[in-house]
């Protein structure tokens, strides 16, 4: 796991945002989920960084970044953190909520951007349509509004198994993993907190001008919604693709993490 000491920290106009920056040659930044941060990726971490230079970030109000006071995007977040590092255009695989941002970088920021691992996403707009996920999520809701974090945490963590396993699926550290994230992230928050996100709009719509390569990730029993969203990405960008990788959900890279990076270090080495 990640140690404290190995996070660095750069001055953004809205405090200090947290990264991990290692390894050396061409430019990996891999951005994590909502709720999580970067140690989500340790096992990807150890991988990559044999062959590229890999930044991982903590969103703002995730982990080690602090909370947003005013009105931000997180796609220029991740902008300024390039430009900080002295890194012209890096490659950008993101899970979930942070493949929503890679996404949202490659239409914002193009110029920094070589290509898009997405994965358990499509866009940052998300179209959630399937009656488990739309549950899952009135329950998040439902907590939040409560305060109740016990809860939020127990229906934040059904998206790991996924509508069709329960939790006895997954190797209990995964789980456990995720609940010291989520807790982590959630407890740095009020409930009263206003949100400062500024979304990206029209993000489906302006997919076909997305010119880089874009690989699309699906875990097999992920929720109808996150499927469908990933083949309508691999579909509707010029240069997409989509891969399964079985026996996962929405956090393939936890569950079968040498599956997950056999599939990224062979997209790497085809660009």
């Amino acid at each position: 796991m990640t140690a404290a000491a190995d996070l660095r920290h750069f001055a953004s106009a809205d405090g200090d945002l947290a990264y991990r920056d290692t390894g050396s040659g061409p430019a990996l930044v891999l951005l994590h989920g909502g709720f999580l941060d970067h140690r989500m990726w340790d096992d990807q971490v150890s991988a990559l960084a044999a062959t590229h230079r890999v930044v991982v970030p903590d969103a703002r109000g995730h982990g080690g970044s602090a909370n947003a006071t005013r009105p931000y995007r997180p796609a220029d977040d991740v902008a300024a953190l390039l430009r900080h590092l002295d890194i012209d255009s890096a490659v950008l695989v993101g899970l979930s909520m942070g493949g929503g941002v890679a996404v949202d970088t490659a239409l914002e920021h193009p110029g920094l951007v070589r290509a898009l691992v997405v994965s358990g996403a499509g866009t940052s707009e998300p179209d959630f349509q399937d009656p488990w996920t739309v549950s899952v999520l009135a329950e998040w809701g439902r907590a939040l509004a409560a305060g109740d974090v016990d809860a939020w945490v127990e229906a934040f963590l059904r998206f790991v198994p996924g509508p069709h396993r329960t939790a006895d699926d997954v190797d209990p550290a995964v789980v456990r993993r995720q609940r010291d994230m989520a807790l982590g992230t959630v407890r740095k928050h009020t409930a009263d907190e206003p949100d400062h996100r500024i979304p990206v709009r029209d993000t489906w719509e302006r997919l076909p001008g997305i010119g880089v390569p874009v690989l699309a990730v699906r875990g097999a029993v992920d929720s109808e919604d996150h499927l469908r969203m990933a083949d309508r990405l691999a579909r509707t960008v010029p240069r997409g693709r989509s891969v399964t990788v079985e026996g996962t959900a929405h956090y393939p890279n936890m569950e079968r993490p040498d599956a997950f990076n056999e599939l990224v270090a062979g997209f790497l080495a085809a660009l």
